[in-house]
């Protein structure tokens, strides 16, 4: 079993990036999909989650209304679309696959099943 996290890079304040995160030997669509992302010197923070339908999100009030998670269960994938990007949204992404079912209010803190490798995001001027 398998995350691929990809779509990471180097943008400019004020850019935009859409970040993947593919299954592989995975079925995705029963499971639920974070994002977290974690800086250098920093602990890894939850940014968005997604249940399994797609029809219920969450995220952290750092990237609320800047970011949108979205999924598409006929390709076993999960997009993060980041706006208006900031210095502070600098770090290692990584996406992570959960099995208890909608991701609730905890969803920053509990267990996932599954986590991809990361992907580098790095904003700068």
């Amino acid at each position: 079993v398998q995350l691929q996290a990809s779509g990471g890079g180097l943008v400019q304040p004020g850019g935009s990036l859409r970040l993947s995160c593919v299954a592989s030997a995975l079925t995705l669509d029963s499971y639920g999909v974070a994002w977290f992302r974690q800086a250098p010197g920093k602990e890894r923070e939850g940014v968005s989650c997604i249940n399994r339908s797609g029809d219920s999100t969450r995220y952290a009030d750092s990237v609320k209304d800047r970011f949108i998670i979205s999924r598409d269960n006929a390709k076993n994938t999960v997009s993060l679309q980041m706006n208006i990007l900031k210095s502070e949204d600098t770090a290692v992404y990584f996406c992570a696959a959960h099995s208890w079912g909608p991701c609730g209010r905890t969803w920053t803190t509990r267990t996932y099943d599954y986590w991809g490798q990361g992907t580098q995001v790095t904003v700068s001027s």
